[in-house]
């Protein structure tokens, strides 16, 4: 299809998916979910899996870091592939993936099984994922942008604690005397009804000129991002081999040359893996930075919370999933009011607030952790999450807007793959950095009753660190737009289309090619 005939249909072709948008959204925002929360069931089951499957320690880590590694390795790749063969059928190949993944997970019939299934699940995640954004930058006129980008904020906050809530519920409920295997196979009818629904409500679009998948730069990116993550994952365990050093110093030199590469890629064909000339926006450069730093500060406060509640203060899995329900709620109010009202008024300075905000929270929580010590109950710490919550709302959903805010629509594939890579490299690199911020101030050998101290005391060491990074995000931030040109955008569409009748020349030419 020639650009000519591009423009000349789309109208016609998206005006039945224009009132069936918000239906395609309920169904890739549920696929979102539903990966958001796997990442983080699995963490509160781990030891009835160790208990009930003799799993060592070193498969236990591969059960959730096998998962963030494929998953990771992926996601550019995923992004790409469906700019080329269309994001409707590589989001369905995705789902359909990541469903029949999470049975083979339910069923696993030994922890060697479990760790093999739950790299598939990282892969498929990592096809299904790119997607949802891609689909909605294709999918909604840039007016309508923000609201979405809202409500994706609001799923984050949810699924940011509802995996250990369910977890713990669906483990502590023992469902037909399965055990832990729910947390897997309640993912079977929700991937089902977004296959089947996926295939009726979304429409399908891809890039508007043919590309072509570079399986040069795959490799090049699978294998820096490997040498990345892989030493982080396992050093703790491994004790720092010097060989672990040796491979991240190694993955930078091997992203230099994926960049030589990519760069020689675009002049020849223009159909590189990784589309360079997006950093050239200055909205997608800066925010790609800051969602890098600030996957740091969640990697690391997830984690050591985790540890903080059930090793340090010797709670249960209920009640450690039920203490971060008001952190849950308060994402989501505030991120579904920041890009609603806030940004389009205030600007960046919404995202700053949010910093602040978070720092702040951060702050309270490490005075209330030293003050009362092990005898610190649920509704103390309320107070906090909240406040960390509303920061946290208040930069994850304008984040996302002002990163893909002034990116055209034939690489929205490439740059949603690049946000979320960056993310869990952030988050890969925070989980590291556990090892120095949290066990590094806990001596190795501890009994039973120093235990509590000590990670109540470690707990401390790493919110301090968490507050920096918060601070750095802040300082970040003021390289981003003062105002989303998105909301520009949807402005202008609305005043040209009395005019106009419709949409503009200038913004049909923007549409991606849409295959009805």
């Amino acid at each position: 299809m020639t650009s000519t005939e591009t423009l000349d249909t789309a109208p016609q072709s998206t005006s039945a998916p224009d009132r069936r948008r918000w239906l395609a959204l309920a169904i890739v925002m549920t696929a979102a979910f539903m990966d958001l929360v796997d990442v983080t069931i699995v963490n509160i089951a781990i030891p009835s899996i160790q208990r009930e499957e003799g799993a060592s320690l070193a498969q236990i880590q591969w059960i959730t870091a096998g998962y963030a590694l494929a998953f990771a390795a992926g996601l550019i790749t995923g992004g790409r592939l469906g700019d080329i063969h269309g994001r409707k059928r590589v989001f369905l190949v995705g789902i359909g993936g990541f469903t029949v993944a999470s049975a083979l997970c339910g069923l696993a019939a030994n922890p060697e099984m479990l760790v093999a299934a739950r790299v598939l699940q990282g892969a498929m995640a990592a096809l299904m994922v790119p997607q949802v954004l891609s689909i909605v930058h294709a999918t909604f006129p840039a007016h309508e942008r923000g609201k979405v980008f809202g409500l994706f904020g609001a799923i984050v906050g949810l699924g940011a604690v509802s995996g250990p809530l369910l977890g713990a519920l669906l483990t502590e409920w023992n469902l037909f005397g399965l055990g832990w295997r729910p947390i897997f196979l309640i993912n079977l009818p929700v991937g089902l009804a977004g296959l089947l629904l996926g295939s009726r409500f979304i429409t399908e679009s891809k890039a508007p000129r043919a590309l072509r998948l570079d399986l040069v730069g795959v490799a090049l990116v699978t294998l820096g991002l490997l040498m990345l993550l892989y030493p982080l994952t396992r050093g703790r365990e491994l004790g720092w081999p010097l060989w672990g050093y040796l491979s991240m110093a190694g993955a930078f030199v091997v992203f230099a040359a994926l960049v030589g590469y990519e760069r020689r890629k675009a002049a020849r064909d223009g159909s590189p893996l990784v589309e360079l000339s997006l950093f050239k926006v200055k909205s997608f450069a800066a925010g790609i930075a800051v969602q890098t730093v600030f996957g740091v500060a969640l990697g690391i406060f997830f984690l050591v919370w985790t540890l903080y509640l059930q090793f340090g203060l010797g709670w249960g899995a209920l009640k450690a999933g039920l203490t971060g329900v008001p952190f849950s709620l308060a994402v989501s109010v505030a991120a579904g009011l920041s890009v609603q009202k806030l940004v389009p008024r205030f600007g960046r300075k919404v995202l700053q607030a949010g910093a602040l905000t978070m720092a702040l929270g951060v702050l309270l929580y490490l005075w209330e952790a030293d003050h009362y010590g092990l005898g610190i109950e649920p509704w103390q710490m309320a107070l906090p999450l909240v406040v960390m919550g509303v920061g946290m709302g208040l930069i994850v959903a304008p984040l996302t807007d002002a990163v893909l805010s002034e990116v055209p629509r034939e690489h929205s594939g490439s740059a949603s793959g690049l946000i979320n890579t960056v993310q869990q490299m952030g988050n890969a690199l925070g989980l590291g950095l556990v090892s120095v911020v949290f066990f590094g101030v806990i001596d190795e050998r501890l009994s039973r009753a120093e235990t509590g101290p000590a990670f109540v005391n470690a707990f401390e060491h790493a919110l301090g660190w968490v507050a920096g990074v918060l601070a750095v995000i802040f300082l970040l931030m003021s390289a981003l737009p003062k105002r989303p040109a998105q909301h520009v955008e949807g402005a202008e569409a609305e005043a040209a289309a009395p005019v106009a009748g419709g949409r503009t020349g200038a913004a049909k030419a923007a549409e991606p090619e849409l295959v009805s």
